[in-house]
């Protein structure tokens, strides 16, 4: 794509490198047939495409967003299939990200829509708060359909994301040893939203690298990765949170030492790979983030290389049907894909793939209470291909994938590495609790 910037809007890092973003693209329009939001609504401007004119445009005239652009940025998902589907390498995930931060300096949306934004803001990335919110959403559940009756649907979608039971305690920060001889030493995200929601997930995980000699710790000061209000155009906010947890893993880097940052949350894990990228113009921070980014895995990506040899400790599981859900963060943004379905067939499960299976099930961090009939309509359509394998059970490597299927249908969904324990001497995944012993 030809480009027309001025050599003084060059000047700007954010600027030059959307720039070269730009110029990658082609119009060949291969990302139109991945792009969930165009095979909803077949409009051109809601595919990464027809995105990419409208970023130019603005960028490249200095133009604040207008009300018709915003409305076509806000309805990207960030899924990034594009990416995986474009023969030119247009890294999209950077250029929608630089619009977002530019839409969110130059226009003033409407009262509603800040309040909601600022709210999920203050709220999601602080497991605290967020769970005081979710005890408030399952008492009001019921007055969901009141909520979208007055036209308040942002409300309503947030309430029934609510979960129905509460959750277990949460995950102390604090070294947790391994299990006879140390065969490695891992930092573990605890994140937000999985401690608020599922603190279930990173227990698996502490229990199963336990088992097998890893020890872990969840160092004191780390927290949300940046990414949910990184996506909301809250740049300065996902730059301090990022350096939070860059400062914490930087001391464990420099003191006992670690193999490996891990993440349960493929979301928070695409941003943390990210890291070095997000920092690369900070002088304080652009040699330690590149380090931390160099050490980001996902969990499965980690157990695969370094604890399958072992091999995992088989403890006879029922032989159950696992559909397998790939995170678009996983299978877009990170590009693991053998490891989790490897894992779960080598430890006796039957891993069914899904029809669509690159296509969002419309969580996206904060896109299913923003954009909920979208997001309503991707989960339904997501939900019809699951149901055709008749699977027992729903794996995923999400909390918010987790979440949003789960609203749409009985069968069980479960994290990767829940299932991962239970197979290997764990207990039964919370999910699966009074159904299996």
């Amino acid at each position: 794509m030809q480009t027309s910037f001025s050599l003084a809007q060059l000047a700007d890092p954010q600027t030059a490198e959307s720039e070269k973003i730009l110029r990658a693209c082609v119009h060949c329009g291969f990302c139109t047939a991945t792009c969930p939001t165009y095979v909803l609504l077949g409009d051109e401007l809601d595919s990464p495409r027809g995105r990419i004119y409208l970023i130019k445009e603005m960028l490249e005239n200095d133009r604040p967003a207008t009300a018709e652009v915003v409305k076509h940025i806000d309805r990207c998902l960030s899924c990034l299939a594009c990416m995986t589907t474009c023969p030119s390498g247009v890294h999209y995930m950077h250029l929608v990200d630089h619009a977002r931060a530019h839409v969110e300096e130059t226009y003033e949306r409407p009262l509603f829509d800040r309040f909601m934004r600022g709210f999920l803001a203050r709220v999601m990335p602080y497991p605290g708060r967020l769970r005081a919110m979710i005890y408030a959403a399952q008492l009001a559940k019921p007055l969901a359909p009141a909520f979208d009756a007055l036209g308040l649907s942002q409300i309503a979608a947030a309430l029934r994301l609510a979960p129905t039971r509460a959750p277990k305690p949460r995950t102390r920060r604090r070294v947790y040893p391994a299990q006879g001889p140390r065969r490695g030493r891992v930092a573990l995200l605890s994140g937000c939203a999985n401690e608020a929601l599922m603190p279930a997930i990173t227990q698996a995980t502490i229990r199963l690298l336990n088992r097998h000699g890893v020890e872990v710790v969840i160092p004191h000061g780390e927290g949300c990765c940046g990414s949910l209000v990184h996506h909301l155009g809250r740049e300065h906010d996902a730059l301090d949170q990022a350096r939070a947890n860059i400062d914490a893993w930087s001391e464990e880097i420099d003191g006992d030492g670690i193999d490996a940052i891990l993440s349960t949350i493929s979301g928070c894990g695409t941003t943390v790979k990210d890291y070095g990228f997000m920092l690369r113009t900070d002088p304080a921070y652009a040699d330690k983030a590149a380090a931390v980014s160099a050490k980001a895995r996902d969990v499965s990506e980690y157990v695969s290389e370094s604890l399958a040899k072992l091999p995992l400790r088989r403890a006879n599981p029922p032989a159950l049907t696992v559909a397998f859900h790939s995170a678009c963060s996983l299978q877009h943004g990170q590009r693991v894909h053998r490891e989790p379905r490897q894992l779960l067939s080598d430890l006796g499960f039957t891993v069914r793939d899904i029809a669509e299976g690159h296509l969002c099930c419309g969580s996206a961090g904060t896109y299913n209470i923003l954009q909920p009939e979208i997001a309503r309509r991707l989960r339904d359509r997501k939900i019809g291909h699951i149901e055709k394998v008749q699977p027992d059970v729903i794996a995923t490597g999400n909390i918010g994938c987790m979440t949003q299927i789960a609203t749409g249908t009985a069968i069980p969904v479960v994290h990767v590495a829940e299932l991962i324990d239970w197979a290997t001497g764990g207990p039964v995944p919370q999910a699966l609790e009074g159904q299996y012993a």
